[in-house]
């Protein structure tokens, strides 16, 4: 049986504080789920409560799909996010890469830094893959019903992009599957939660 338990983003943002640092000497945190179960929400509030803590500081924050070179790099991504973020910050030293456009469907030239900060939160399907696991502090799987996924991303892009979504959603459905993210994360969100909660300070976590 699963049942929702309210949590403070404050206290997580403690927990993550007093956990090791297994990236080097930062705390590397994945928000991982499939494409609009609320990922990017969660990781944007769980940094601003980390921002408030004392001695936290505002993390920052790698969005996974910034760095695919397209619908066809869904999980090939990985080298570029190793070599160009998680390497660097291994070694202690600054990381950075180059967003993509999907509007022009080219990467940028202007370098994102990610500096070597006390934590760095990636978020995107496949971040709590099995490769990083061991140099997590933190592993967050956030999960919706497929319906309301499916009716944000169009809402957000349009449905035009359907054909494209379809095909992204079978290849989320075959990686978790074959990953077992589900059960090797450290914490399970409800990314579409009918318990009352505040959300900008609260989320829902899915205990069984």
């Amino acid at each position: 049986m699963v049942v929702p338990v309210v949590e403070t983003y404050a206290e997580l943002g403690r927990r993550v504080l007093a956990g090791p640092a297994r990236l080097g000497r930062t705390r590397l945190v994945a928000v991982d789920g499939p494409s609009g179960a609320g990922k990017s929400v969660f990781a944007a509030r769980l940094a601003d409560a980390l921002a408030a803590l004392p001695g936290g500081g505002r993390p920052p924050v790698v969005h996974t799909d910034d760095l695919l070179d397209g619908w066809d790099d869904q999980l090939t991504f990985w080298p570029r996010l190793e070599s160009r973020v998680l390497a660097p910050l291994r070694a202690g030293r600054p990381g950075g890469y180059q967003r993509y456009s999907w509007v022009r469907r080219s990467f940028l030239p202007r370098e994102v830094p990610v500096p070597p900060a006390p934590v760095v939160l990636v978020e995107g399907v496949s971040s709590a893959r099995a490769v990083v696991r061991p140099e997590l502090t933190l592993a967050v799987l956030v999960a919706a019903p497929a319906e309301r996924r499916l009716t944000r991303a169009v809402a957000r892009d349009g449905p035009g992009i359907l054909p494209e979504l379809r095909r992204w959603h079978a290849g989320e459905r075959a990686h978790f599957a074959a990953d077992a993210t589900a059960d090797a994360v450290d914490l399970v969100v409800d990314g579409d939660p009918a318990v009352p909660h505040d959300p900008d300070r609260e989320y829902v976590r899915l205990r069984v």
